[in-house]
């Protein structure tokens, strides 16, 4: 069993048992003339990462790990997105607006995809989620348990958001949960810093973190 050096103890996993979640890694949050633009957000920080994912994606790969994909979207009548979030920053853009790439973060318009160079792969399972945790409103924890995973391997933005939001709601459902902060990150490097912090408090109350580095030295 493949053991990599984390904080605040070392992960343990098999592969068979083991799924790769990258969440949101799409044009909305990560290009120019996106959500996250929009927003006010410096989205150069979140393209940053897009190269150790795709080196993590193509590890998981040839593992033969799961890999599972995450799109935050809106059906095209909002009828799952509640006006409160709609409404909330009150920025130039709101979801459902057409913008640069279609329509703010509604499934199906090119700004909603994955960035090319992460797409996924025919088998890989992509999950769209109307929430911030990529459990809520999806079919994420049934098609994990069917397939019989118990550890899950998180990359994505932004970490203090999406990610650890899905990481909070992983360990609520049982999953050993491992976070890599070099496949993850924010718009703002301070609050990537506190949401690390937040996984490693407490004997590590949500799980561990690592480096892809790491993972790949554990399991070259």
């Amino acid at each position: 069993m493949p053991e990599i050096a984390a904080r605040p103890y070392p992960y343990a996993f098999e592969p068979a048992t083991a799924a790769l979640v990258v969440i949101d890694m799409q044009r909305d949050f990560i290009e120019r003339g996106g959500f996250g633009e929009a927003l006010g957000n410096d989205v150069s920080r979140l393209a940053a990462i897009v190269p150790t994912v795709r080196d993590l994606l193509a590890w998981a790969r040839a593992h033969a790990i799961r890999v599972v994909h995450t799109r935050e979207g809106h059906r095209p009548d909002l009828a799952d997105c509640p006006p409160a979030k709609r409404r909330r920053g009150r920025p130039s853009l709101r979801i459902g607006d057409e913008g640069p790439m279609g329509r703010i973060l509604v499934d199906g318009q090119p700004g909603n995809d994955i960035v090319p160079v992460l797409a996924p792969r025919a088998g890989e399972a992509v999950i769209v989620k109307p929430g911030k945790g990529a459990f809520y409103a999806t079919k994420l924890d049934a098609l994990l348990r069917a397939q019989r995973i118990t550890h899950l391997i998180l990359a994505g933005v932004t970490t203090e958001v999406c990610v650890q939001t899905t990481m909070r709601e992983a360990n609520d459902r049982g999953y050993e949960c491992l976070l890599l902060e070099d496949c993850c990150g924010a718009t703002d490097f301070g609050n990537h810093l506190a949401a690390i912090k937040m996984v490693k408090m407490q004997n590590g109350v949500f799980g561990s973190v690592s480096s892809s580095g790491a993972l790949l030295e554990a399991l070259p």
